[in-house]
């Protein structure tokens, strides 16, 4: 069975960090895209950053420069290093697990919410 388990999230300051983390079991885990997704309240869920198993990353323009996805592929966990955090990153991280012409699994969630 598959899991994916997100965990770091939290109320934060504007200009604060954060690091979430993805623990995840029941895949091949170093054979998975990763990735990390956010919904904000009243819209769609939008890409942030995504990994492949060779370590090539792929980030979103609103985040680029100031957040950083990361895996240890040993610990079969993907990371998510958020700086500079904006109000407007404020949402509901997901992170997913996929391989090429696969159905992706997803995590549960974890909140993240940045005041001004």
């Amino acid at each position: 069975q598959v899991q994916l388990v997100e965990s770091g999230g939290g109320l934060v300051q504007a200009g604060g960090s954060l690091r979430l983390s993805c623990a995840a079991s029941g895949v091949t885990f170093s054979r998975h895209i990763m990735g990390w997704y956010r919904q904000a309240p009243g819209k769609g869920r939008e890409l942030v950053a995504t990994i492949t198993s060779g370590g090539n990353t792929n980030y979103a323009d609103s985040v680029k420069g100031r957040f950083t996805i990361s895996r240890d592929n040993a610990k079969n966990t993907v990371y998510l290093q958020m700086n500079s955090l904006k109000p407007e990153d404020t949402a509901v991280y997901y992170c997913s697990a996929k391989r090429v012409l696969s159905t992706a699994y997803w995590g549960q969630g974890t909140q993240v919410t940045v005041s001004s």
